[in-house]
C-alpha cells in the first residue's frame, strides 16, 4: 500500500459529511466550538465566503464578515471537529473563484447579487425532504399501529384459552 492509500485510510475516519454545498459568494453562518478557560461555547460567525481550498482532507474555506466597521477574515479547515454546524444563509452569484475584490469595497459597493436558480433549488430540496420525512413518519405510525393491533390480537387469544 502506497502512502497516498495509507492517507486516505486514516483520514477517512476524521472526514466529515455534514457540511452543506457552498461556493465562493455564499453568505454562511459557521457555529464554532470556542473554548474560553475550562469552559466551551459555541460561537456564531457569519459573513460571506471568500474562496475555497480544495485540498483533500486539508481543505477549508475563508468567511469574512464586518465587525464593527473593520473587515474580519477567519479559515475554517472543513474537517475540523470545532465546527458544530454550518448554515447556507444565501446564495450569492458571483463570476470569480477568489473574491480577493471585496476586501477593498466598502458599503453597498460590497453587496453581492443574490442566485435565485441556486435558491430555488434549495428551497425544492427541502419540500422534497420535508415530503420524504413525512412519509417516512406515516409508515412509521403505520407499523406501530400493525404492531399494537399484532399485540391486542394476542392477548385475546390468551384470554380466550
Amino acid at each position: 500500500m502506497n502512502r497516498g492509500a495509507l492517507l486516505k485510510v486514516v483520514e477517512k475516519k476524521y472526514t466529515r459529511t455534514d457540511i452543506p454545498q457552498f461556493k465562493p459568494g455564499d453568505t454562511v453562518r459557521v457555529n464554532y466550538k470556542v473554548v474560553e478557560g475550562n469552559r466551551t461555547r459555541v460561537q456564531a460567525y457569519e459573513g460571506v465566503v471568500l474562496k475555497i481550498k480544495r485540498n483533500g482532507f486539508n481543505s477549508a474555506f475563508t468567511v469574512r464578515k464586518i465587525s464593527f466597521n473593520e473587515g474580519v477574515e477567519r479559515v475554517f479547515p472543513f474537517n475540523s471537529p470545532l465546527i458544530e454546524s454550518v448554515q447556507v444563509v444565501s446564495r450569492g452569484k458571483v463570476r470569480r473563484a477568489k473574491l480577493y475584490y471585496l476586501r477593498e469595497l466598502r458599503g453597498k459597493a460590497a453587496r453581492i447579487k443574490g442566485d435565485r436558480k441556486r435558491l430555488n433549488q434549495d428551497v425544492e430540496a427541502r419540500a422534497v425532504a420535508a415530503k420524504e420525512a413525512a412519509e417516512a413518519k406515516a409508515a412509521e405510525a403505520a407499523r406501530q399501529e400493525a404492531e399494537s393491533a399484532a399485540q391486542a390480537s394476542e392477548v385475546a387469544e390468551e384470554n380466550k384459552e
